[in-house]
């Protein structure tokens, strides 16, 4: 795990470890996501990065859970393929926790993807879940983890958030004006 290290009164204020926590899909990450992460570093936004390799299907580490809960903002950024991974949908969960019981806040980016796809659990998000039901469904503990999940993509996905497409004029740097 890489943390990018710079000097922001954001984490400092309320004694929060990191500014920004940014849950993300692979497939965003050398595009959209190394963008926003720069941009944040540019306008000297703390923000934790996970570049770790992840085992697939595997339980999410504590160290994540506890970058999630030490930051002060959690920014979602919905993808394509976001709801096929366990891991992504794991942080989700952990996201909507936080946000009953630290209040803190979510911002959702949905990146090519259609905001209506994402809290409807249609199309891409409604095969993902299929998957996920048909890979655990012997499986009850799993398959309360699916609910759980599903909640948690609602609760989220219905914040006030970014569409975003690829070939759109909206850049990373703009966030950080929107969001601090």
């Amino acid at each position: 795990m890489d943390c990018m290290r710079i000097q922001s009164p954001l984490s400092v204020e309320k004694n929060w470890k990191y500014d920004v926590f940014v849950s993300f899909r692979g497939e965003t990450r050398f595009n959209f996501t190394d963008h926003l992460y720069a941009a944040l570093r540019r306008h000297g936004i703390l923000a934790f990065r996970d570049d770790t390799r992840l085992e697939k299907g595997g339980p999410i580490s504590a160290g994540l859970l506890q970058a999630i809960e030490g930051s002060q903002i959690l920014i979602v950024v919905f993808s394509i393929n976001y709801a096929s991974s366990t891991w992504c949908l794991q942080e989700l969960a952990k996201i909507a926790d936080c946000i009953e019981t630290r209040g803190q806040r979510v911002l959702p980016v949905f990146y090519d993807v259609s905001p209506t796809e994402v809290r409807r659990q249609s199309g891409n998000y409604e095969e993902a879940f299929m998957k996920h039901e048909q890979r655990f469904k012997d499986d009850g503990e799993m398959m309360e983890q699916v609910r759980r999940w599903r909640a948690a993509l609602t609760q989220v996905a219905n914040l006030s958030g970014w569409d975003v497409k690829k070939d759109k004029s909206v850049t990373p740097s703009m966030f950080c004006y929107l969001f601090f």
